[in-house]
């Protein structure tokens, strides 16, 4: 048996340039995708997951209590998509140990205030770097 993730999220389209695309030219933030979630003084950072790129490695599972193994699919999977400042750490290492994407990673921390991403950021400009 799994742990149902608490989610509110659609996927979106990109057009597979660096900076996710709404499939035209207007480049996607964090907060176009998923639900509002709950209050962001309560839960400022939200998880982007590329769950599609996802090959099962573990490696977030292995350094954070938000992420496990899905036992049926082989798939890693977050408990919750928003993450207060107590969880943003672990979730950061989740990001950043995510092999996926050639080491860019499938998982996308990012900031609700200000709609930039904290981790990975490969870009090192607060950009999404989904790949959709």
């Amino acid at each position: 048996m799994t742990e149902e993730a608490e989610t509110d999220g659609e996927e979106a389209a990109t057009d597979g340039e660096d900076a996710a695309t709404d499939g035209g030219d207007e480049v996607l933030r964090a907060s176009d995708l998923g639900g509002e979630g709950p209050p962001i003084e309560e839960k400022p950072y939200k998880i982007v997951f590329e769950a599609n790129k996802c090959f099962g490695a573990g490696k977030c599972a292995e350094v954070a209590d938000n992420w496990v193994m899905d036992v049926v699919s082989g798939m890693a999977k977050p408990k919750t998509y928003y993450v207060g400042e107590d969880d943003l750490d672990e979730n950061v290492r989740a990001a950043e140990a995510c092999p996926a994407k050639k080491e860019a990673g499938v998982i996308h921390v990012v900031d609700r205030r200000t709609d930039e991403e904290v981790a990975p950021d490969p870009h090192g400009d607060g950009t999404l770097s989904v790949d959709w």
